[in-house]
């Protein structure tokens, strides 16, 4: 119970930022046909924005099944890259059901949150977070396909900050705490800006290419010692 509910607690401020984003998705639904109720199913059992994003995009457009399938596995094929790393902070003891769990509910919030804890991360932290953030995620597409286009464009526009505020109060405390973290966020931040500005790379393949580079760089300059390097 300790762990939820400091989940719980972490995960309040993740749901009310996703609850303001929500309704930049929500509007995009409205514009595919999408009903509030379809909205508030589709993002409770899709965590992923820019994914769901492209499916709307690409129900509006009415494109091949095939080529909405291909168009949400290049927009989340992050995720793939970030299991394996939230893997490492699962113990090795953990059942499979976990696993799973974890996996279906990954998300950037949430796996920052997992890999800023000290050691092994228990899936109750993580359960606790996501008891309150997804569903605040699904009301929040549903109200913005009713409300959405009520409100002002540079409201809407606004609110879709608000997720990239939450975003640096997660990853602040690592940085402070941990150098070698703060070194390769501003690395990544540097580098995601000029490959943007530079490059004809999606954002999507901007976020995987950098994964990676910025996954082995870290590996090579600031290698974790095993347990057999510590004692």
């Amino acid at each position: 119970m300790k762990h939820l509910k400091e989940g719980i607690k972490v995960g309040i401020p993740i749901g009310l930022g996703y609850f303001a984003v929500a309704f930049s998705l929500g509007i995009s639904a409205a514009a595919a046909g999408i009903t509030p109720f379809q909205g508030f199913i589709t993002s409770l059992l899709v965590n992923a924005s820019a994914g769901e994003s492209a499916a709307f995009t690409a129900i509006k457009e009415n494109v091949p099944y095939l080529q909405m399938i291909l168009i949400t596995l290049v927009a989340n094929a992050r995720y793939i890259l970030m299991s394996f790393a939230l893997s490492q902070k699962i113990h090795p003891e953990q059942k499979l059901i976990h696993r799973i769990l974890l996996g279906f509910f990954l998300t950037d919030e949430y796996f920052a949150l997992a890999v800023s804890k000290d050691g092994y991360c228990d899936p109750y932290y993580s359960y606790g977070a996501i008891l309150v953030a997804a569903p605040l995620w699904a009301l929040g597409t549903a109200l913005g396909i009713l409300m959405g286009n009520i409100l002002p464009a540079r409201i809407v526009s606004g609110l879709s900050v608000a997720l990239f505020g939450m975003f640096l109060a997660i990853i602040m405390p690592p940085c402070r705490k941990h150098r070698n973290i703060a070194i390769l966020i501003g690395i990544s931040a540097l580098s995601s800006y000029l490959l943007n500005r530079l490059t004809p790379l999606s954002e999507s393949s901007v976020t995987i290419l950098l994964t990676v580079a910025v996954s082995l760089l870290g590996a090579i300059l600031f290698p974790r010692k095993g347990e057999s390097d510590a004692q």
